[in-house]
């Protein structure tokens, strides 16, 4: 009886265990699964992403290229000046006994400034007329000698022929014969010595002439006068001053400068140097004049570029006839020089500098009509503080990416920045 009741009782616990048993093992294969799920799998992290993850577009930054204008604006500084400037020294040794000028004098070519006394010059111009007339006299002798020894020289020929007759006759002697005919190469060659004498009596009255001509503009540079229009700028002397001829080591009697026409260097860069010509307009500013403009013209320019700083001097006439400007001043100058082949200009941060070369990433449509990047090989022409200026690459009009990120590659798709995102 008690075996049966065991017996009955290990029947009815066994389903209890097993049903206990099934249910520990789904709750194990659960967490199991569960964290399988949540534990990171090395391998899956290193995976590569998905090709649609690869190909999202990437949003920039666009700006259109501009066709760079077909004229260089060069604006330099710099100081007017004079376009002649003269300073006059004595060439006459005296003294000063007239002045006609002082500071700020405006003259004209031709004017009197200072007249000097030399009284030794002037005795000198004197004595040289004097001495030309004696010399004139000289000539008045000779040539009279030269008459009277062709004279002779007509006699002896005639004595000569009239002996040789007789003497051929035997009415005279052989001997004065031969001393007749000796007598005319006498008489010829006195006449050639005369010749020769007024010969050298015209040269010296042609040396003296020579030197009367020479005392006379000497004597003309007692009157100091002014070699071109223009303004005096500085004066030495005054009157009753003792000055020296020929003495440019000390101050200058006066300096006079033209301001009728003013001129400014300007050195132009070397990317612009193949534009500039003669005769090109430019555009002269003076701050204490504001709002005016003084235009001028390229007047000269030299054939070649300095070594140092590879720049062409050049030479700019600005026109001042009412006086308005003043030699000296500080004045900003805009020259229009034309391009010699055309440009294209871009913002500064649209370069791309890698170990392709210098490149911008122009915006193209794609073949689905998406929009994809294509890196374009550009070359510098020059660079302004936000434009970059470039000779070969583009044509103008297209889009070009602003700061382009560095992950950005030929071929990626991107999507344009809106309007007014700029900044975000």
């Amino acid at each position: 009886m008690a075996d049966r009741d065991s017996s009955a009782a290990g029947e009815a616990g066994g389903p209890a265990r097993s049903g206990r048993l099934w249910v520990g093992l789904l709750a194990l294969a659960g967490l199991g699964l569960l964290g399988y799920r949540h534990w990171p799998d090395p391998s899956r992290a290193a995976s590569p992403p998905s090709q649609a993850a690869a190909k999202k577009p990437q949003t920039v930054r666009v700006a259109k290229a501009q066709r760079a204008s077909d004229t260089l604006s060069l604006t330099q500084t710099g100081t007017t000046q004079a376009f002649d400037t003269a300073s006059l020294y004595p060439r006459a040794t005296g003294y000063i006994v007239e002045r006609k000028v002082d500071i700020g004098t405006h003259v004209k070519k031709g004017d009197l400034l200072f007249r000097i006394s030399a009284p030794d010059l002037d005795q000198q111009l004197v004595q040289a007329q004097s001495q030309i007339l004696q010399l004139q006299a000289a000539l008045i002798q000779a040539r009279a000698m030269v008459d009277q020894a062709e004279a002779n020289r007509h006699l002896a020929d005639v004595t000569n022929r009239r002996t040789s007759t007789l003497a051929g006759s035997g009415a005279e002697t052989r001997q004065n014969a031969d001393t007749s005919q000796a007598g005319v190469l006498a008489q010829t060659a006195n006449v050639d010595a005369v010749k020769a004498a007024v010969k050298v009596a015209e040269a010296n009255i042609a040396a003296q002439e020579a030197q009367v001509a020479r005392l006379k503009v000497l004597t003309g540079f007692e009157e100091i006068r002014a070699p071109f229009d223009g303004v005096v700028t500085t004066r030495n002397n005054d009157v009753g001053d003792a000055v020296t001829a020929d003495t440019n080591t000390g101050l200058p009697l006066l300096t006079l400068a033209r301001d009728d026409v003013l001129r400014m260097a300007v050195n132009v860069p070397l990317y612009a140097a193949d534009g500039v010509r003669d005769g090109l307009e430019a555009k002269a500013e003076v701050a204490q004049l504001p709002g005016k403009v003084f235009p001028g013209r390229v007047s000269r320019s030299s054939s070649t570029l300095l070594y140092a700083s590879r720049t062409l001097v050049t030479q700019v006439d600005i026109p001042n006839p009412d006086g308005a400007l003043q030699a000296g001043l500080y004045i900003t100058l805009t020259l229009a020089i034309p391009r010699v082949s055309p440009a294209v200009s871009v913002p500064n941060d649209a370069l791309i500098f890698d170990q392709a070369g210098t490149r911008v990433a122009v915006v193209e449509a794609g073949q689905d009509g998406s929009q994809v990047v294509r890196m374009r090989p550009v070359t510098i022409f020059r660079q302004t503080g936000t434009v970059l200026e470039l000779r070969t690459g583009l044509d103008g009009g297209e889009q070009v990416v602003v700061g382009p990120p560095a992950s950005l590659r030929d071929g990626d798709p991107v999507a344009l920045r809106p309007e007014g995102k700029a900044g975000t």
